[in-house]
């Protein structure tokens, strides 16, 4: 699978040509810091002075880097789908070769960095459900009116919590065809797809 990248990607991986492999490393090493501490814009002033550029043109290079990186290990693409989404940008061999060693050394690292960045979601423990019909009251004698109690328990981080819905029977069979749905939407080829390069 070949990475997409946009024109503005590739504009800021074209500062990458114009310095030394050196440089290119440390780039990749302010990269894996960028997505482990943020962005520090005292590496990017100090990185332009070296080079004498500006430090938009550093920061621009250090962002399409991680990009490029963050992308690659996100989607684990192998040696030679790298290799051919870095040979559309017009490289030197050698800088191809350093731009795949980074991605090889850093990849297993920067997945770990994007692991713990990505939200914890709850999921299901357990559902209990109750029907209620209320069959009259005191203003109106013959009166149906259904409604379907539910108490959902999730757990987040081994915390358990519970969560009390209450809807009519006609909301609910809805909810269960867009459920019904969205999983019969993902036996489709292109869900199966995605799924498979998000793990």
């Amino acid at each position: 699978m070949l990475l997409d990248l946009s024109e503005e990607h590739k504009e800021h991986l074209a500062f990458l040509p114009q310095v030394d492999s050196a440089v290119v490393v440390e780039f990749g090493r302010i990269a894996v810091e960028f997505l482990r501490r943020g962005t520090n814009p005292k590496v990017y002033e100090g990185a332009a002075r070296k080079l004498s550029v500006s430090s938009d043109a550093v920061q621009h290079g250090v962002e399409g880097l991680t990009y490029l990186l963050t992308e690659s290990s996100k989607l684990m693409i192998s040696e030679v789908d790298f290799q051919d989404s870095v040979f559309v940008l017009g490289f030197s061999e050698e800088l191809n070769k350093l731009l795949l060693q980074l991605y090889l050394d850093n990849r297993k690292e920067i997945r770990t960095i994007l692991g713990e960045l990505a939200p914890s979601l709850p999921s299901y423990h357990s559902l209990e459900w109750r029907l209620d019909v209320q069959l009259a009251s005191r203003s109106l004698r013959q009166q149906i009116k259904p409604a379907v109690t539910i108490n959902l328990h999730l757990n987040q981080n081994g915390d358990h919590n519970t969560k009390v819905l209450q809807t009519d029977p006609a909301t609910l069979l809805h909810l269960v065809q867009q459920l019904e749905q969205a999983l019969e939407e993902m036996k489709t080829n292109h869900c199966r797809r995605v799924v498979r390069n998000i793990k």
